[in-house]
């Protein structure tokens, strides 16, 4: 019987820490690490603020487990935008998927690298190490794409490419001018684009 009440506590735990994570992916995505506080994490996740410390032992831990967290879900959506066409049409797929309007619309469930990436030099080392892990994890789905992946030049088509989405969709968000933000992702689409269509 105690055996069964410990599994139910802990279950119950992991499904909070659960929502918390979740709650805190989104929100910096949304407002950024430093707009992001543990009360309003805590809220959206519905939980208390005091039952905070026993998820985690800092609000840099937590920001850390959030970045992870964002930069796994974009990595498994390219993922799955990658196997949902032939191989030779996965790059072309990822790119217009990352330049899209939806994905431009997205920023609280997209990649977080536009809606973070200036903010990160001044983050904690643990924060900036789960998103490194993440962004290096990118720059490998985007080489295996390449019919040389494996070799230096694979890799390095991979950084441009990755830094070229990046900042596309990161310029395409900040201007207020909606053609400049859809000429922007239409000239990134057309140079990465193999056939340069």
């Amino acid at each position: 019987m105690r055996r069964l009440k410990n599994n139910t506590r802990t279950a119950a735990k992991e499904a909070s820490h659960e929502r918390i994570v979740q709650a805190a992916a989104r929100a910096i995505r949304r407002s950024g690490y430093d707009g992001t506080g543990v009360a309003d994490i805590m809220k959206e996740a519905g939980l208390t603020h005091g039952a905070f410390y026993a998820h985690f032992e800092s609000r840099e831990a937590m920001l850390a487990e959030a970045a992870d967290r964002a930069g796994a879900e974009s990595n498994a959506f390219a993922a799955r935008v990658i196997a949902a066409v032939p191989p030779e049409q996965a790059l072309q797929a990822l790119i217009q998927t990352y330049l899209s309007r939806e994905h431009l619309a997205g920023i609280e469930t997209g990649c977080p690298l536009p809606a973070l990436g200036s903010e990160m030099p001044r983050q904690s080392p643990e924060v900036r190490r789960a998103a490194t892990r993440r962004i290096k994890e990118m720059i490998d789905l985007v080489a295996r794409q390449s019919p040389d992946w494996g070799q230096p030049a694979a890799h390095e088509r991979a950084l441009v490419a990755v830094a070229t989405l990046v900042g596309t969709l990161m310029l395409a968000r900040a201007v207020d001018e909606p053609a400049l933000s859809d000429a922007l992702c239409h000239a990134t689409l057309k140079s990465l684009s193999p056939s340069g269509a």
